[in-house]
């Protein structure tokens, strides 16, 4: 897979309203597609809710879980995201020849590119100007990388894979290469793992909206309902 431009590939990640309290919550996982699907409409559905990217082997190995992919639920849940993505126009889905796979070097990535920056950053037609740094390249960087997964069959388990989706979301794929492997990128991982579990999350995408979860992509119309209850 050959290196492209750091900023032809970019897309604007859609317009929000200014950000709700912390309380809406979107946790997700690079490798699931049920994070993907979430992750296309979550914008529309729950404008302002605050994107947590999870490292997902931890997060079944803490709750003795494991993903469906590997389970006997695997055909029926490839069909029914396949289904779904079709009916909401996202195109056919090209699984990845391994999937699922480790999901670490991803998950650390979204965390570097979401941790506060003062660097300048290039913001697209359509994007929050007025937003964090960080949460715009958060968003940007997980919906490049799940399309690149899911659109174009690519395996997110390879450390070449994410730093291809960091060029095409922006980022520069040598200082994205290193952060995933420093120690604090690593802690702050493993915090939002710890956030979420004590949340009551085990699954993803999970949106919490006060003190209530909301797991599965079929739930966000849920959650904003709950939302406009709170805000009501």
């Amino acid at each position: 897979m050959g290196a492209r431009g750091s900023h032809e590939y970019i897309e604007a990640v859609p317009a929000t309203s200014p950000p709700v309290p912390a309380r809406v919550l979107f946790f997700f996982g690079a490798m699931s597609p049920y994070s993907w699907l979430a992750a296309e409409r979550v914008e529309a559905l729950l404008p302002g809710a605050r994107w947590r990217a999870l490292f997902l082997g931890g997060l079944f190995k803490a709750n003795g879980r494991n993903s469906w992919g590997l389970t006997e639920e695997r055909s029926r849940g490839l069909a029914d995201c396949e289904a779904r993505a079709r009916t909401r126009g996202l195109g056919p889905i090209r699984w990845p020849e391994r999937w699922p796979t480790n999901d670490l070097y991803i998950a650390r990535a979204l965390t570097a590119v979401s941790a506060a920056s003062t660097n300048a950053l290039r913001v697209a037609p359509g994007e929050p100007g007025s937003a964090p740094a960080g949460e715009i390249r958060l968003k940007r960087l997980a919906l490049v990388a799940m399309r690149l997964s899911f659109l174009e069959g690519a395996d997110l388990g390879e450390l070449n894979v994410v730093l291809e989706a960091g060029r095409r979301a922006g980022e520069d794929a040598d200082e994205l290469r290193e952060a995933i492997h420093q120690q604090d990128i690593k802690d702050a991982l493993r915090g939002a793992n710890d956030e979420a579990l004590a949340l009551g999350v085990f699954g993803v995408p999970t949106v919490v909206v006060g003190e209530r979860a909301f797991w599965g992509d079929d739930r966000l119309e849920e959650a904003a309902e709950a939302q406009r209850s709170l805000d009501a």
